[in-house]
């Protein structure tokens, strides 16, 4: 047991940036302390034994955003003699020792392929007092056979793959992530049932490029078998997956959505860009028209479908018609959200170094168009759901105002966000986790109210156990690759949910 100055276990905190891969390896950071005996420190602890940093590369400002933190916590260690630091995740597998040099107060600096050596690092490093720093060029160890603790009572990550094949000029994932190694399918069934026997009623399928799984093994039908195969686990009532690419976008998969009941007709789809010639400079092997045949597909087999895109600004070279086809496509598409980003130069990508790197000014105002063009549409879509009854799988956090409004929040099937009224049914009997089914009365551009009595509740194993405080904890999944060694025992599921600390 590792245990503090004061004789009691060490707490910890972990802060989180970047995509949901990085939320996910978050909750093995903390499976991970907390087997090694570390208790997660409460909200209002402002001073930590260990503060864990899992960052991002992938924008141009997580620099500045990381040693600004650093900065802030330099005077709060100085006061605490015995915490520690540690930084993790892409920026960490990117930058290596220069977080050290930058800021000589972290304790430990560890990279995306060694996520499991944190508490010895941490450990070696208060035994040695100095620094300590290891990055590694391949995975160790895959994520998933490291445990895991549960932020969510009724949703979970389940990690398909790791790493990516694809070479976007623009991005600097597949060099801090690696090539694509995928997990073989009946590990990832074991590890959504284990989710599924703690109450988890949602799961979502996650990879860098989903639509690849199954390359290692030379399946490449392998993901449309794998969304059936998930149809087939009882209890399990919402399966999504993020991100899937084009152009390895088939039409297998677009049956296995529309033909298996728990797939949730929510497609998240990156555009990038509307221009061809943008495309091809951002290496996307895929163009306009393809783009558009896929979402005309799936509209056509799942009609009800909401689909929500990446969209950049500004990449270099991108001129006036370019920017054009771009608001062209918006338009044809119809998404009901749309993820936008201003081009950010990344050092080490191809396109930092182009041609045609654009004014601040340039990309800012076409931004802004790019702002209201979408949200223009996703108003649009969203008003066409008024009066309509939907499901709504009862959250945590999404509603800012829901304690002011006495509203509830929730994410219908298609993944748009509900804020709903509780009407007269008793305060606190509907829980995070419970299933509400209600009637839209107001649209916005980026959510839904239903304001009038629930039209039904149901109360669900997910909602017990938030109710009693338990977050779902699973252990390591094995892969059960070559290239992972080999395989060890991996402990049965067992039912109901662990005490959290």
């Amino acid at each position: 047991m590792t245990t503090a100055a004061a004789g009691g276990p060490r707490t910890y905190q972990v802060r989180t940036y970047g995509c949901q891969m990085n939320v996910h390896d978050s909750e093995r950071i903390s499976g991970l302390l907390e087997q090694a005996g570390y208790v997660r420190a409460g909200e209002a602890d402002d001073n930590p034994d260990v503060v864990v940093f899992n960052t991002c590369a992938v924008r141009e400002n997580a620099d500045n955003r990381l040693y600004g933190n650093l900065g802030h916590l330099r005077p709060v260690k100085d006061r605490h003699p015995g915490m520690q630091i540690a930084v993790g995740g892409c920026l960490a597998q990117k930058d290596r020792g220069d977080i050290v040099r930058k800021a000589p107060w972290v304790d430990v600096v560890f990279g995306t392929h060694n996520i499991g050596s944190l508490p010895v690092l941490l450990e070696r490093a208060r035994h040695n007092t100095a620094a300590e720093v290891e990055i590694l060029e391949a995975l160790d160890v895959f994520p998933s056979t490291l445990p895991t603790r549960r932020e969510s009572t009724y949703a979970g990550w389940v990690s398909i793959s790791v790493g990516c094949n694809n070479t976007c000029t623009f991005c600097i994932v597949p060099s801090l992530r690696g090539r694509e190694k995928d997990r073989r399918p009946g590990d990832i069934l074991s590890e959504v049932r284990a989710l599924v026997d703690e109450g988890v009623l949602e799961v979502t399928l996650l990879g860098q490029n989903v639509n690849s799984y199954g390359v290692e093994f030379g399946d490449r039908y392998a993901f449309g078998k794998l969304l059936r195969a998930c149809g087939e686990i009882d209890g399990l009532e919402r399966v999504r997956f993020t991100s899937p690419h084009p152009k390895d976008f088939t039409d297998d998969v677009i049956a296995a959505m529309a033909e298996t009941p728990n797939v949730c007709h929510s497609l998240h789809m990156p555009l990038q860009s509307g221009s061809d010639e943008v495309l091809r400079a951002m290496r996307r092997s895929y163009r306009s028209e393809k783009y558009l045949g896929i979402i005309e597909k799936v509209r056509a087999a799942m009609p009800d479908a909401a689909i929500t895109t990446d969209i950049i600004v500004g990449f270099p070279g991108e001129t006036e018609a370019d920017f054009a086809r771009t608001l062209d496509v918006v338009r044809e598409a119809r998404f009901s959200s749309a993820f936008t980003f201003q081009y950010s130069k990344r050092p080490g990508t191809p396109a930092a170094t182009m041609d045609g790197q654009l004014p601040k000014q340039v990309v800012q105002e076409r931004y802004e168009r790019l702002i209201a063009c979408v949200e223009e549409i996703t108003w649009a879509e969203n008003k066409r759901l008024v009066g309509e009854t939907v499901e709504v799988l009862v959250a945590v956090g999404e509603g800012r105002k829901d304690e002011r409004t006495g509203r509830m929040s929730g994410r219908a099937r298609d993944g748009r966000l509900v804020h709903f009224a509780t009407g007269s049914v008793e305060a606190g009997a509907i829980r995070p986790g419970d299933i509400v089914h209600t009637a839209i009365t107001y649209a916005a551009p980026h959510h839904l109210n239903a304001d009038g009595e629930p039209l039904s509740h149901r109360r669900t194993r997910a909602g017990d156990a938030a109710e009693a405080g338990r977050s779902p904890r699973t252990p390591g999944v094995l892969l059960g690759l070559p290239s992972v060694g080999a395989p060890a025992a991996v402990p049965a599921p067992t039912s109901g949910c662990a005490v959290a600390p």
